[in-house]
C-alpha cells in the first residue's frame, strides 16, 4: 500500500486502485484503477517529491536562520535596533521636556505638551509615506523592476518635501488658534507659541528624514539609519543646555536645538539617497504620477492611522485637563504640565515593548509562511513574556518612585507634586499588562491578518480610551481622566486576550494536523 497526503493506492488482485481520502473524499465519489505503468508512474513520483521537499526544506533553513535559530536568539538580535530606533525617537521629546523643566519651569513642561499633537502629526506624515515608499521599493526590488522602484522613491521623497512644507505653514498661519484648539490656557499660551514658531522650521527635514530613513532600511543599511537619527538627537542633547542655560534663552533655546538636531539627521540621510546600494535615482525618479503616489498611501495608510488616533487622543485630553482641571484645586495648568511629563515617560518604557513587537514581526511571518506553528507559538509567548517582564518593572518605577520621575523634569509646588504621583498611581495603575496589546496586534499582521492587526492597534486610543476620558470627568471630574487610563488597558488586553487565545487554539490545531500528514507521508 502506497499514500499521499489526499489518496491511498492499494493492490486488489492484479490491478491498481487510488482511493481518496480527507479532502479529497468529500469532492470524488468512487474510486480510480490505474494501469500498471501508471502505477509506477505514482509510486515513484511520490518519493521524488518527498525528496525534493526533504531538500528544500535542508535548504531553506540552511539558507534562513528564522526558520532554526533558537527563538530568544532571534528576538534579541532584530529587537534591539527596533528599540534602539524607538528610544531615540522618544529621546528628542524627552530632552527638551527635561531641560525645558529646569530651566523654564512648569509652564515650559506643559507648554511642549500642548505642541506634542504636531510632533505626533509629524510622525504620522513620516509612516504614510515612508513606510508606503519603502513597501513599494521592496516590492519592485524583488521583483527585479529597479526602474519603478527608484520612482517610488523619488516620488516619496517629493511627497515628503510637499507634506513638510505644507505643514510649516499651516502651524505658522494658523499658530495661535492651533494651539488654543491643542488645549493651551492663556498662561502656557506665550511659551506655546514661542517653542512652535520655531520648531515649525524643523517640521519638513523631521519629516524628510524620518521618511527617508526607512527607505534606507528598505534598501538594506539598517545602521546608517539608525546613526542618522542617533547623531541629531546626539547633538540636541547637546545643544539644549549650551541654549536654555549658557545662553539663557530659555523655551527659543529648546526649539532651536531641536532644529538643529534635525537638519544635521537630515543631511546625513540626504547624502545617503545619492548612494543607493540597489538603484540609481535619476531627474525622471522624481516625476510623479497618480499611481505612485496611491500605492504609496496604500501601504503606508495603517501605520499613520494609529499616529492620527494618538494625535486625536492627544489633543481630547489637553483640553479636557485644562477644562476639570481648572475647576479643581489644581488649575489648569499643573494638571496639562504633568500628563506631558508622564506622556513622554511612557514613551521610553513603550519604546521597549513597540521594539519587541516590531523584532517579532519576520520571526513569526517566516515561521508560519513555513508551516513551523510550534515556532510561531514559542516566538509569540517568548515575546508577551519579554514584553510583561519589562512592563512589571515599569510598573514597579512608576508606583514605587512617581515623585522622584517626575523631579528629574523640574521643581514645581507641592500642589504640583501631589497631583503628579496620584496621576502616575492611577493611570499608569495597569501598565503591567500594557505589552499585551502591541505584541499581540503586530502578531496578526505578522500572520497576513492586517485587518485585525490594524483593529487591535487603534482599540486602546479610539475605541476605550477616547470615549472614556470624554465621559468619565463628567462625573468624576479630574480624576475621570486618570481612571480612564487602567480601565481603557483592562478592556484593550482584554480584546486582544480573547483572538490570541483563539489564534493559539488553532494554531496548534494546525500544528497537529500537520504532524499527522507528516507522519502519514514517512
Amino acid at each position: 500500500m502506497k499514500k499521499t497526503q489526499n489518496y491511498v493506492m492499494r493492490q486488489v488482485i492484479d490491478e491498481f486502485v487510488l482511493v481518496p481520502r480527507g479532502e479529497a473524499a468529500e469532492r470524488i465519489n468512487g474510486t480510480m484503477i490505474l494501469s500498471e505503468t501508471a502505477a509506477f508512474i505514482y509510486e515513484h513520483l511520490e518519493e521524488a517529491i518527498k525528496v525534493r521537499d526533504k531538500k528544500a526544506n535542508t535548504v531553506n533553513e540552511q539558507d534562513n536562520p528564522l526558520g532554526y535559530e533558537k527563538e530568544s536568539k532571534l528576538l534579541v538580535g532584530f529587537a534591539i535596533p527596533c528599540i534602539i530606533s524607538m528610544l531615540v525617537t522618544a529621546l528628542y521629546n524627552i530632552v527638551d521636556q527635561i531641560f525645558i523643566g529646569q530651566g523654564v519651569g512648569m509652564l515650559g513642561n506643559a507648554a511642549t505638551n500642548i505642541a506634542f499633537p504636531l510632533s505626533t502629526s509629524c510622525t504620522a506624515i513620516s509612516l504614510l509615506l515612508g513606510i508606503g515608499s519603502a513597501t513599494n521599493f521592496s516590492l519592485k526590488l524583488g521583483a527585479g523592476e529597479e526602474k519603478e522602484s527608484a520612482e517610488y522613491a523619488g516620488n516619496g521623497i517629493c511627497l515628503m518635501a510637499i507634506f513638510g512644507i505644507a505643514l510649516f505653514a499651516v502651524t505658522t498661519i494658523f499658530l495661535t488658534p492651533m494651539l488654543k484648539f491643542f488645549g493651551a490656557t492663556s498662561e502656557v499660551l506665550p511659551y506655546a507659541q514661542e517653542y512652535t514658531r520655531i520648531t515649525a522650521i524643523g517640521f519638513p527635514f523631521l519629516i524628510a528624514n524620518t521618511g527617508m530613513s526607512k527607505l534606507i532600511l528598505a534598501d538594506g543599511s539598517p545602521r546608517y539609519s539608525m546613526t542618522s537619527m542617533l547623531v541629531g538627537a546626539i547633538v540636541n542633547t547637546i545643544l539644549d543646555p549650551i541654549f536654555i542655560f549658557g545662553l539663557h534663552m530659555g523655551m527659543r533655546g529648546a526649539a532651536l536645538a531641536t532644529i538643529i538636531g534635525q537638519i544635521v539627521s537630515f543631511c546625513i540621510s540626504l547624502r545617503y539617497m545619492f548612494h543607493f546600494k540597489t538603484i540609481r535615482l535619476t531627474k525622471e525618479s522624481f516625476h510623479m504620477t497618480g499611481r505612485h503616489i496611491e500605492n504609496i498611501f496604500k501601504f503606508g495608510a495603517s501605520a499613520c492611522f494609529n499616529q492620527i488616533a494618538m494625535t486625536i487622543v492627544q489633543i481630547v485630553l489637553n483640553n479636557t485637563l485644562s477644562h476639570y482641571g481648572a475647576q479643581s484645586v489644581y488649575g489648569g495648568d499643573i494638571p496639562l504640565a504633568c500628563a506631558g511629563i508622564i506622556t513622554k515617560v511612557n514613551m521610553i518604557f513603550m519604546s521597549f515593548v513597540i521594539g519587541i513587537s516590531q523584532g517579532i514581526q519576520p520571526i513569526i511571518g517566516f515561521n508560519y509562511g513555513a508551516e513551523k506553528y510550534e515556532r510561531v507559538r514559542k516566538s509569540y509567548l517568548l515575546a508577551l513574556g519579554t514584553a510583561t517582564v519589562l512592563s512589571g518593572i515599569a510598573f514597579f518605577c512608576f508606583q514605587v518612585f512617581p515623585r522622584q520621575i517626575i523631579s528629574v523634569f523640574g521643581s514645581g509646588s507641592e500642589l504640583y507634586f501631589q497631583f503628579s504621583e496620584r496621576y502616575f498611581r492611577i493611570y499608569m495603575f495597569l501598565t503591567l499588562i500594557n505589552g499585551i496589546q502591541p505584541v499581540t496586534s503586530n502578531f496578526f499582521n505578522s500572520i497576513g491578518k492586517s485587518q485585525l492587526g490594524v483593529f487591535m492597534s487603534l482599540t486602546r486610543q479610539i475605541l476605550f480610551l477616547l470615549p472614556l476620558i470624554v465621559i468619565f470627568p463628567l462625573f468624576m471630574g479630574i480624576d475621570g481622566v486618570m481612571y480612564a487610563g487602567p480601565i481603557a488597558d483592562a478592556a484593550a488586553a482584554i480584546v486582544c486576550g480573547y483572538f490570541m487565545v483563539r489564534e493559539l487554539k488553532e494554531l496548534s490545531v494546525m500544528d497537529k494536523k500537520k504532524k499527522e500528514e507528516s507522519a502519514a507521508l514517512s
